[in-house]
């Protein structure tokens, strides 16, 4: 169920961004409590404000009411997806090379499941990052379908 909607909702979605000249980051559509949630999350190269999120919500509202592809009640939320944004793609490895990722593993890699560093390369279906262990820099190279969960990382 979960997988149709979110389908649906790209598809709803695509003319709607494409028209705006935005891109689609991740669509979610979960059960938080006894409440369904429809959250999308939208960006373009400097970031999205809230009227753009706003104009985007009214016009998927119309579409997904129009359509009716979601039986229960839920909740629509768009949003741009932050700072920590996720990496879902191998085009958002490409295009964040040099910049502050975490990483978690679906098995263990040199005994850890969690990386957290600079993204230095991607190539191959192969990600580099290089982290650091106390004072020295190390480096460790992830096959991509070992990838559980990517996203950018704030480094203080």
């Amino acid at each position: 169920m979960s997988s149709q909607v979110i389908k649906i909702t790209e598809e709803l979605l695509n003319p709607i961004l494409k028209e705006k000249n935005l891109q689609l980051a991740d669509i979610e559509y979960v059960k938080e409590g006894k409440n369904w949630f429809l959250r999308v999350y939208i960006d373009k190269e400097g970031g999205v404000d809230i009227v753009e999120c706003g104009e985007v919500s009214e016009q998927l509202s119309e579409k997904l009411d129009e359509t009716d592809p979601i039986t229960e009640a839920y909740f629509l939320e768009v949003s741009s997806p932050g700072v920590e944004r996720p990496l879902k793609s191998k085009e958002d490895f490409v295009k964040n090379i040099n910049n502050n990722v975490f990483i978690k593993l679906y098995e263990q890699i040199d005994g850890e499941k969690e990386f957290e560093g600079i993204l230095k390369a991607f190539k191959d279906d192969t990600v580099t990052i290089e982290y650091k262990i106390k004072t020295r820099k190390k480096q460790v190279e992830i096959p991509y379908d070992k990838i559980a969960k990517a996203r950018l990382a704030v480094m203080f």
